[in-house]
This record gives C-alpha cells, structure tokens and sequence, in this order.
C-alpha cells in the first residue's frame, strides 16, 4: 500500500503532502485515505474525484501510482464500530501520512487535509503540519490526487468484496444504503463488513 518515486525521494526537499479520504459515508466496507506528494511531472486533468469519469479515474490513478510518492491506510468495518467513523477517517489519514513520511525519510513542510478538520490534536500519532482546506480535492492538485488513489483503492476493494457477499449490490453501490442494497439488508441481514455502529445496520439487527 505504498509507492514511491526514486526521484523525489532523493531530492531530500520539504514535502507538501496531500491528503483524502474515501468511503466515510457507507454502510459497509472500510474507510480509506491517500496521502500523496506529486511528482515531478504532474498529471494534468487533476480534480476532486467525484467529477472525474470512472474512465479518467482509472487512468489518473495509474497516473499518479506510476508517477508520485503516495501511501495509503485502510480502516476496516471491526475498527470503525469500535473507534466511530469520525475518528476512523483521522486514523486512517494518520497511519497514511506516517508510511509515506517513513519511506520517504524528507521534512514535511505542510501536510493538504481536504475538509475542515485534521487529525492534529485528535491523533497522538499526528505530528505534521496540518492544513484543512474546504473543497481542496477541487483546488489543490495533490489533494485531487489522494482523493482519486483513495476511491480507486476502496471501490477495487468493495468490488472483491461483492464476489464474496454478492447480495448487496456492492459492485454498483461501493457500500452506500441504495434502495437495493437496503432491501437486500433487510431480507440477508448484515454481513461481517457491514458497520453495526451505523443507525440503518443496528436497527435492522434489532428487528
């Protein structure tokens, strides 16, 4: 779950490092965040994920696996219902940052958090400089990239996941509470990767 570019680790620069995070609002599967530092040579067409083609996705995502220094953390359902999503979403962001940062072994000047909220101060192990920025998956190109590695990442791992509980729909759904994926709850129950903490899940297994 991580990849680094020669080049940049031996340029010994202060990196900016940008972060996302994928899959917080489900019902089943993980949460999983990126932290990216952009290569040399920038893929160009970056933007918040959710704009992009699932065809241009695909291919940014490539993109940037083949061409920056990226990390990724994975938050798995078990773990989400013990700690809740909120702070599930800083872990995963956390344990992201530190991998790259370690493999790297470079100063972070700055670390590029999409949202209004960092894992400073709510995270022992956060120790960068942080900055959150409102929409930033659409305005900082390093942000758009771990946005795009994060849901490429989670939905390569809802559509394994489908195979394996194929009732739910996941390969259309990624885990959202769709209609079908609703009714399909209702009439299976809930699978392991379902999170039990979440209001649509727990009140179906009280039923």
């Amino acid at each position: 779950m991580l990849g680094v570019t020669p080049d940049l680790t031996a340029s010994g620069e202060p990196l900016v490092i940008g972060v996302d995070e994928a899959g917080r609002g489900p019902l089943a599967g993980p949460v999983v965040a990126a932290a990216v530092v952009l290569g040399r040579a920038i893929p160009a067409g970056l933007d918040d994920s959710k704009r992009l083609s699932a065809k241009r996705r695909a291919s940014l995502d490539k993109a940037i696996r083949e061409g920056c220094c990226w990390a990724v953390a994975v938050v798995d359902p078990e773990e989400i219902d013990r700690v809740n999503i909120f702070m599930a979403t800083m872990l995963a962001m956390t344990r992201a940052v530190a991998a790259l940062t370690a493999a790297l072994g470079c100063e972070t000047r700055e670390v590029l958090i999409d949202g209004n909220l960092t894992p400073h101060g709510r995270c022992a192990d956060w120790c960068w400089p942080a900055r959150a920025i409102v929409g930033g998956d659409g305005i900082e190109p390093c942000i758009s990239a771990a946005s795009i590695i994060a849901k490429e990442w989670r939905d390569r791992m809802m559509l394994e996941a489908a195979a394996a509980h194929p009732h739910y729909g996941w390969e259309r759904n990624k885990g959202y509470g769709t209609a079908e994926h609703m009714e399909a709850l209702r009439l299976h129950g809930p699978s392991p990767l379902h999170r039990r903490s979440f209001a649509p899940v727990s009140q179906l297994v009280l039923i």
